[in-house]
């Protein structure tokens, strides 16, 4: 008899998971820019974007998926970049 929870559902469910978050960036930043009236990419953008990121890269290396590894390992490098140069002009502008 097979257990109703494999190692395999588990990660499944991580993957959707990371898919679900990574969704969410885009519904946020949708939502937000309604709500100002004009397309605004708002700070938890960039944070949904690396959470999704970390999840699927997580993922894919657990399937062994190169392809994907590469894809999601380089835009999770290029979201923190993007939070890094977003505080520092705050920092800046604060000064």
């Amino acid at each position: 008899m097979t257990p109703f929870v494999t190692l395999e559902t588990v990660w499944l469910v991580i993957g959707f998971l990371g898919q679900g978050l990574f969704a969410m960036r885009f519904i946020y930043q949708w939502i937000y820019s309604e709500r100002v009236g004009r397309s605004v990419i708002p700070i938890p953008f960039w944070y949904f974007s690396i959470g999704g990121g970390l999840i699927l890269l997580a993922y894919a290396i657990h399937r062994a998926d190169p392809v994907f590894i590469t894809g999601q390992a380089f835009g999770v490098l290029i979201y923190g970049r993007n939070l890094h140069l977003i505080y520092r002009e705050r920092r800046e502008v604060a000064d």
